[in-house]
């Protein structure tokens, strides 16, 4: 099995979460730093510590007096010492309204639990800064006014894929739904499988790669295989090898932001297209990643019963793939 960076374990680098009222008060967290961010800034060991927040948004919290160091106020360039109690409040969302679009949807399933979605590339999964219109929610709210799942700005979103990845999503359509999927994803029983083309050729025709991924440590935007990140595992087999490329197909074992991706650029083979892992961005004539959630299997919330979904490759991946073989011939993995 691939070890692409193991954690290591140091002493007084714990983290608790006080208390989480997202609606109301915000999230309340207290941290004890690690010799990891002895002698940093305080913006900068808080931003490397907790990874939804940049360093810019931790510098507005020291001015809002919402992050105490050791119970003072301090300013961001103190520098931090191992074993230093970081307390600070993350605020709730502002709320913004959720705004129902009639936008074409691709449904590949739907019953009165959940609805299988086949997301095109380009398109954000729920509104953020930047996207407040045109998600995959907009749609979903267009299509089913009354999803109205979990009471917060994502309504029925269990999972996500990046806007620029194409596949299979699924969406719960009430809670109890919502419940039953999450179970399932933490007793990582829901079977998620990608088709993806690489640069390079893996040292096995398969196997795993295994690496905590975290915030990277300056691009803050970017994820990292880092030590002191969240466990990840991605399983993969070659299906073919293609002159310098190689299709594959990944399994995520866990799901964290941007996984795939991660680990094989972090591995020496980006996948083709990736901006932003691996320096691939136009590749073969490629506008996004050749990243595509092919299957999805789970059990259905009502009954029990285990379902697998597909869906193919879409037109720009599968014209590139077949201009591929056309060229390289195909050397198909047994």
């Amino acid at each position: 099995m691939i070890q692409a960076g193991q954690p290591t374990r140091r002493q007084g680098n714990r983290e608790e979460e006080l208390s989480m009222d997202e609606k109301n008060t915000g999230r309340h967290l207290r941290l004890v730093l690690g010799e990891e961010t002895a002698g940093r800034r305080l913006d900068q060991a808080a931003a490397a510590r907790i990874a939804e927040l940049s360093r810019s948004q931790i510098q507005r919290l020291l001015k809002q007096g919402l992050l105490r160091l050791n119970g003072a106020a301090v300013r961001a360039s103190h520098r931090v010492e191992c074993g230093d109690v970081l307390e600070l409040t993350i605020p709730p969302p502002q709320p913004t309204e959720l705004l129902a679009e009639d936008i074409p949807l691709d449904i590949v399933y739907e019953d009165a639990d959940i609805v299988v979605v086949n997301k095109p590339a380009g398109m954000v999964v729920h509104p953020a800064p930047g996207h407040p219109r045109g998600t995959l929610v907009n749609a979903l709210l267009g299509r089913y006014p009354n999803l109205a799942v979990g009471g917060g700005r994502r309504p029925g979103i269990v999972h996500r894929l990046d806007r620029d990845t194409s596949g299979l999503l699924v969406v719960a359509r009430h809670d109890a739904a919502l419940r039953d999927l999450v179970a399932q994803m933490k007793a990582r029983s829901v079977l998620k499988l990608y088709t993806v083309l690489v640069k390079g050729h893996l040292p096995e025709r398969s196997g795993s790669i295994e690496g905590p991924i975290g915030r990277h440590p300056r691009q803050r935007k970017h994820m990292a295989v880092r030590p002191g990140g969240r466990p990840a595992r991605t399983h993969y087999r070659v299906l073919q090898e293609l002159g310098p490329y190689s299709l594959l197909e990944a399994r995520l074992e866990t799901g964290r932001t941007h996984q795939i991706r991660v680990h094989l650029s972090h591995h020496g083979q980006p996948i083709l297209g990736d901006p932003t892992y691996g320096r691939q961005a136009g590749a073969e004539g490629l506008t996004r990643q050749f990243l595509h959630a092919c299957r999805l299997g789970l059990a259905l919330p009502s009954s029990g019963e285990y379902r697998e979904f597909e869906a193919p490759l879409p037109p720009d991946l599968a014209e590139i793939l077949g201009r591929l073989r056309r060229r390289y011939g195909a050397s198909t993995s047994g």
